[in-house]
């Protein structure tokens, strides 16, 4: 008997463990993707935004104010209404603004500057309110905790401060890098410090210790990229430099790594949607590219260009849909990258991944 069944996935005798509905299933053509504008939906002129990888400057509060250090000056850009105004000028005092990050109420913005001191101002009243001295070297990195703010230096310290209180009270010295401290993020629930150093370093501390609580030493070159994620417990991301590339994926539960991807390119900064399980890197050599990246597959949802020099700085929108990015091409680029609502499905599909880490 030589008659071959027309259709072989009906045949008792078919190869695949697949039923006839699964392989249909397999072979319709995906879902697509949601669309992410290629291109910015505003560009703002940045004249004197430095090209310098160990700084942060450019913040974006909760009250949708952008401020962005450039040159010896700190300016404000209100997202309603699109006026600018200048908050500070160090030029007087020969000195440049290295960093810049707003409380999370949003009435104070920190700057950090070349000499070394910090002021706090109250954007309320445009009035500097503190001056932090302590630091020897550059500031490049500030992270508020409540009234608390923590700022790395190139002298390579980490100092805690709390800016209500007259700046001669004694101040918490966390010290373990070895070089540059270039970034700096606190955990959504404020427990944790994480740092991240020219060393090659990253660190996460705790409110109790003065000595790191963990070491990761994994990457291969500098770790100014830093983000927890809003969603899981515990879940860290950093990115290493130039001779390093990867994003890597820490559970700073057990201390364990877990993912990591090589992107091709220096990792300058990553942040992560508030609304889905989803995250954002930008780069520097030598693609000078911003990706969005799905998590845990860490598939690429989509791939932005347009800045010419590294993309070094990133802030997130308060609602959480657009970022903004800064580069030494001395522009402002506004994108459009995440969707403010998640689907059901997801969150359902998220939490059941999750129950490891959680």
């Amino acid at each position: 008997n030589d008659r071959t069944p027309v259709k072989s996935q009906n045949s008792p005798y078919s190869l695949s463990p697949l039923s006839t509905s699964s392989q249909r299933l397999l072979r319709s053509p995906h879902k697509a993707t949601r669309k992410i504008s290629r291109i910015p939906f505003k560009v703002l002129d940045a004249p004197e935004l430095q090209d310098d990888f160990y700084l942060n400057l450019v913040d974006w509060s909760v009250q949708n104010v952008l401020s962005v250090g450039l040159g010896s000056c700190v300016y404000l850009w209100s997202a309603c209404t699109s006026q600018v105004t200048r908050l500070c000028d160090l030029s007087t005092d020969g000195n440049v603004v290295t960093s810049v990050a707003w409380s999370e109420r949003g009435h104070l913005v920190a700057v950090g500057t070349h000499s070394g001191y910090v002021t706090v101002w109250d954007v309320t009243v445009n009035k500097q309110v503190n001056k932090l001295q302590g630091h020897t070297a550059r500031v490049g990195a500030l992270a508020w905790n409540g009234d608390v703010l923590s700022s790395g230096s190139r002298d390579r310290l980490i100092l805690q401060r709390d800016t209500r209180t007259p700046s001669n009270v004694s101040e918490r010295r966390l010290v373990g890098h070895r070089q540059e401290v270039c970034g700096l993020k606190w955990s959504p629930d404020n427990q944790y410090l994480a740092s991240g150093g020219n060393d090659n370093r990253l660190y996460v501390w705790n409110m109790q210790s003065l000595s790191p609580v963990q070491t990761y030493t994994d990457h291969m070159a500098a770790v100014k990229a830093i983000a927890w994620s809003p969603h899981h417990h515990g879940l860290l991301a950093s990115g290493g430099g130039t001779a390093d590339r990867c994003i890597r994926f820490w559970n700073t539960l057990t201390g364990q790594p877990m993912q990591c991807v090589d992107t091709g390119s220096q990792v300058c900064n990553l942040a992560w949607s508030k609304h889905s399980s989803e995250l954002v890197s930008t780069h520097g050599y030598s693609q000078n590219q911003i990706l969005v990246w799905k998590y845990p597959s860490l598939t690429q949802v989509a791939k932005l260009t347009g800045h010419s020099y590294r993309v070094l700085y990133l802030a997130l929108s308060p609602d959480g849909e657009a970022i903004v990015t800064g580069a030494g091409d001395e522009t402002l680029r506004f994108w459009n990258v995440f969707s403010k609502a998640r689907s059901q499905k997801e969150i359902r599909s998220v939490l059941s991944l999750y129950t490891g880490i959680r």
